[in-house]
């Protein structure tokens, strides 16, 4: 095996103890835009060993045994950060999250669903890749019911965002049906973690390149704005054409039925070639 990411990354564990992994943990950090309620839960989790080691175990399965992209603490990072900026455009368009519909609950309860959702969409693969989405649930419940009754008091609120958080963990998976705008943002953001550095692990592995390691390499970069046609556009820039593929394979799946497809145009640059393309129209159901 080769590992040819930084020693520093978190990514880069191959061979190392437990305290060895620790030494490089990573720090969560996300613009809370004033929102106590994120702000306590980021510090919170932090300071959560076991929720880094559950990290750390979902990434081992992933890359180092079964040589995958990155599942780890850096990949749900960036989730969290891609979902919490598409919620807040999405938001800014006059779109509702379901907890606003349904229970009356504030956009900052929202935002507090999607940065749960982000961070423990993947817990499961601790355990084993094969339906890590429902052993996602599980074992997000135990965290779950650790962290919230802090932030919400009244035992009944705590299980309604909790429910909602694991319904936008079970959202993410392959064919699933997201029934809510925060739902449908964390699967959205899981597909737009697709940018080279998600790929580097594996690329360095012998015999593990593949159109999907390939592909991703191409990715150099990932952009949530304000759209021109729709109320969201994700720009990607590309090094060359090979990165479609991630695009027509495999965002394009998570997008259809997310329920996001009316608020999302996607524009895919490739940098240093005559080549543009608007995506957006292959993606209308």
């Amino acid at each position: 095996m080769t590992d040819i990411l930084d020693p520093a990354d978190p990514r880069a564990t191959f061979g190392r103890t437990v305290e060895e992994r620790f030494s490089h943990r990573l720090t969560l950090n996300v613009p809370s835009r004033g929102n106590p309620k994120v702000e306590r839960l980021i510090e919170r989790l932090n300071a959560d060993d076991e929720m880094y080691a559950l990290w750390l175990a979902a990434n081992v399965n992933a890359v180092e045994r079964l040589q995958m992209t990155d599942h780890g603490p850096v990949h749900v990072k960036i989730v969290m950060n891609l979902a919490s900026k598409l919620l807040r455009v999405v938001m800014a368009a006059g779109v509702q999250p379901g907890v606003v519909v349904n229970y009356g609950m504030t956009p900052e309860d929202a935002e507090v669903v999607v940065v749960l959702a982000s961070l423990l969409h993947d817990v499961g693969m601790s355990i084993h890749r094969k339906d890590h989405e429902e052993f996602s649930l599980f074992v997000a419940q135990m965290k779950l019911r650790e962290l919230l009754p802090e932030i919400y008091p009244h035992p009944g609120t705590a299980a309604i965002v909790r429910s909602e958080v694991l319904h936008a963990i079970i959202g993410h998976r392959s064919g699933g049906s997201p029934l809510t705008l925060e739902a449908g943002v964390v699967r959205v953001a899981d597909a737009l973690d697709m940018a080279k550095g998600r790929s580097r692990i594996s690329m360095g592995i012998e015999g593990t390149m593949s159109i999907h390691s390939i592909s991703a390499a191409a990715i150099e970069a990932v952009h949530i704005e304000a759209g021109v046609e729709k109320p969201v556009r994700i720009r990607v820039e590309m090094s060359n054409s090979a990165g479609i593929f991630q695009l027509d394979q495999l965002f394009r799946e998570k997008l259809k039925g997310s329920g996001l497809e009316p608020y999302v145009e996607v524009e895919a640059l490739i940098e240093g070639e005559e080549e543009k393309r608007l995506v957006q129209t292959a993606y209308r159901l």
